[in-house]
């Protein structure tokens, strides 16, 4: 018996790239800009001005990591998506198909229980990578098996 077909499927990630970079860009940008405002207010401004401003910068990068968090991870066993603020982990027999219309920011995973869920780790704007990260997720989930479509034998 041939010891790789034995050997566990490393976990495989897909993140969106364009949507990375402008989030983490951004989030840099506007914590540079506020700690530079913080240090050059004038005399008046209290130490809890200059506080607050770091803060709203602070809080400005947790809002551009929600963006830029998002990705589909893929194991063995289960699949995980991370979309802005939630995490779903699924068997793969959960999965019946996944599918990016003409149009669609990201593509939606059909779940046996009748449900769709987005997949924001791969987004249409990434192009020809979107379009390869999405064939190479298809085929995993037909090595995987897929679920039965609800009502169905």
């Amino acid at each position: 018996m041939d010891g790789a077909a034995e050997s566990p499927m490393p976990p495989v990630t897909w993140r969106p790239r364009n949507i990375r970079v402008v989030a983490y860009g951004l989030a840099v940008l506007v914590l540079a800009t506020m700690v530079a405002l913080a240090v050059v207010l004038p005399e008046q401004f209290q130490v809890t001005d200059r506080f607050g401003l770091v803060l709203i910068g602070v809080v400005g990068v947790g809002v551009l990591h929600l963006l830029g968090r998002p990705r589909l991870v893929a194991t063995e066993r289960r699949v995980t998506v991370v979309n802005g603020i939630r995490t779903h982990v699924l068997e793969w027999a959960e999965i019946i198909d996944i599918r990016m219309p003409a149009g669609e920011p990201w593509p939606s995973m059909d779940l046996a229980d009748g449900s769709t869920l987005a997949v924001m780790g791969i987004q249409s704007n990434d192009g020809e990578r979107a379009r390869a990260d999405l064939a190479e997720f298809r085929e995993l989930l037909h090595d995987h098996g897929e679920a039965e479509e609800p009502g169905g034998p």
